[in-house]
């Protein structure tokens, strides 16, 4: 289990028998301290005889089960036909939800049913850990939560919970999957940067696809970056090809590369910063300690580091020194619902993909200092542009 009780403890205590808060870290990687939260724990990877917990709730889980009840019930359905059921799309899964056969039907509820008790058993054992207990709210993200059937299989392992007396909201993130991971790593960025920039460079790692893109800030409609949102995306599907690690570094340059230049023949204010999501244990210098299993070969080799490949590739953007930032890819997710959860003090996320990533946040108090700086940045831009500076 990766936590940042040991981060905290370094720092000793404040006499009330309460840990030293630390500071925001700047431009250090899997930072417990961030501007919004404190990242109470990630990656966290409980363990039984079979293996990790969390593969209980993993994206091939739902799959294995419809297609166990597929099997059961040996018949011929009109709109699941002959196709595979790993190779059923979302989207047809929904449809059958929606307009199937009453059998048809029947087989994905089934399958609902199976998904959401293993949600609740994986959510239940995080809940009773110490970095998870008094969780309030957990969002649930990853690409399969894209489908209305996963959603009811969200809503179900509430129910299921709130029946055992375990009180916890459960809600699907509210970006769209492919986007999620990297509107979060706006979050990642120090404030004062949005002083001067619209937009950042974010980076999400999957073990089936890595995605680029640039981030709009749009700090003129929430100051809180509830607004941001996916100006630019390049998506690619590493998981289908026999990608090696060298290759898809190599993919991955290309990709920034190309949405930089797409920045600067559009004119945009790209800020010199790369947020990565990526999964794993990310220790401080930018290394993978443990988590990468699922990723193109050997990502916790300690002599590779994806931060340091990422700024000799691309040292500079648009005439500055280019800033990289990396943090566990849940860790990421999560800070995009950030600015929804400011009801609540501690909350986590749970990403459904290749494996189950998961991390827990407690909202730290917000500041009206980078606030004011940056409205007074962005008032002094604006007085030079109409010549009255």
């Amino acid at each position: 289990m990766a936590t940042t009780e040991k981060a905290r403890d370094k720092n000793g205590g404040q006499g009330n028998g309460k840990p030293a808060e630390t500071p925001p870290a700047v431009g250090v990687h899997g930072a417990a301290t961030l501007t919004g939260v404190t990242v109470d724990a990630c990656n966290s990877q409980l363990r039984e005889e079979d293996g990790f917990v969390g593969d209980r709730a993993r994206r091939a889980a739902f799959f294995e089960s419809l297609s166990r009840w597929r099997g059961i019930a040996d018949t011929r359905h009109p709109l699941l036909g002959d196709t595979p059921t790993g190779e059923l799309s979302k989207a047809r899964i929904d449809e059958v939800l929606a307009e199937g056969m009453p059998h048809e039907q029947a087989l994905v509820l089934s399958a609902i049913e199976d998904y959401a008790q293993e949600l609740a058993t994986v959510l239940r054992r995080l809940l009773r850990t110490k970095d998870w207990r008094h969780t309030q709210r957990v969002a649930v993200g990853g690409g399969l939560t894209a489908g209305r059937f996963a959603a009811i299989a969200v809503a179900r392992a509430e129910l299921k919970l709130r029946a055992e007396d375990i009180e916890v909201e459960l809600r699907p993130i509210r970006n769209d999957p492919d986007e999620a991971g990297l509107i979060g790593a706006v979050h990642l960025a120090p404030s004062w940067m949005f002083a001067s920039f619209d937009d950042i460079l974010a980076v999400d790692i999957g073990g089936t696809n890595i995605r680029a893109g640039i981030v709009k800030l749009n700090l003129d409609k929430a100051d809180d970056l509830s607004r941001a949102k996916v100006r630019m995306l390049e998506l690619w599907r590493h998981g289908d090809e026999a990608t090696a690690r060298g290759e898809a570094i190599d993919g991955l340059v290309d990709m920034l590369k190309e949405l930089v230049r797409k920045a600067a023949k559009e004119g945009l204010k790209l800020a010199p910063f790369i947020g990565v999501g990526c999964p794993g244990a990310i220790a401080a210098d930018g290394s993978i300690e443990a988590g990468a299993q699922n990723l193109p070969g050997n990502w916790e080799s300690p002599r590779f580091n994806l931060p340091a490949a990422l700024w000799d590739a691309i040292p500079e953007i648009d005439g500055h020194e280019t800033i990289v930032v990396m943090h566990n890819d849940a860790v990421v997710q999560g800070l995009s619902e950030a600015p929804f959860m400011q009801d609540v003090e501690r909350w986590g996320v749970l990403t459904i993909g290749t494996g189950l990533g998961n991390a827990r946040f407690t909202n730290r108090a917000r500041t009206d200092g980078g606030k004011a700086a940056t409205k007074r940045a962005r008032s002094g831009k604006k007085d030079k542009a109409a010549g009255r500076g």
